[in-house]
C-alpha cells in the first residue's frame, strides 16, 4: 500500500490548513487510518484516528476541537482538518493505516505515508 500525504504548509497562528492522505495499492475501505506529527527533537505522537467507517474516532487532548479526521473510502482519502493552529502544532504530519481497530499507537500501524510539513508561525 502507497499513502500520499499533501496540505501542509506555512500558516500564522489561528490560521487553518487541511491535510489530505490518499492510499493505494490496498483494500483502504477496511482499514483505520491515523494521523501522528513529530516536531523536531521530540518523539512521533498521535494526533487522531479513525475507523473504518468513520464510527470511531480519536483525538489527542490538545487537538480536541480544533482539529477533525475524516474519510472518504470513495476517494481513498482521509482528511485532517485543522483550525485554531498554534505554534506548538509545528510538525511533520503523517498518516498510517492499519487493519482491525483504530488506534492511537504507532507501533500498530503497518503502513505509512511520506509526511507534510506542518508550520505555524506565532
Amino acid at each position: 500500500v502507497q499513502l500520499q500525504a499533501s496540505g501542509g504548509g506555512l500558516v500564522q497562528a489561528g490560521g487553518s490548513l487541511r491535510l489530505s492522505c490518499a492510499a493505494s495499492g490496498r483494500t483502504f475501505g477496511r482499514d483505520a487510518m491515523g494521523w501522528f506529527r513529530q516536531a523536531p527533537g521530540k518523539e512521533r505522537e498521535f494526533v487522531a484516528g479513525i475507523s473504518w467507517n468513520g464510527d470511531t474516532i480519536y483525538y489527542k487532548d490538545s487537538v480536541k476541537g480544533r482539529f477533525t479526521i475524516s474519510r472518504d473510502n470513495a476517494k481513498n482519502t482521509v482528511y485532517l482538518q485543522m483550525n485554531s493552529l498554534k505554534p506548538e502544532d509545528t510538525a511533520v504530519y503523517y498518516c498510517a493505516a492499519k487493519s482491525g481497530h483504530t488506534s492511537r499507537y504507532s507501533t500498530e500501524y503497518d503502513y505509512w505515508g511520506q509526511g507534510t510539513q506542518v508550520t505555524v508561525s506565532s
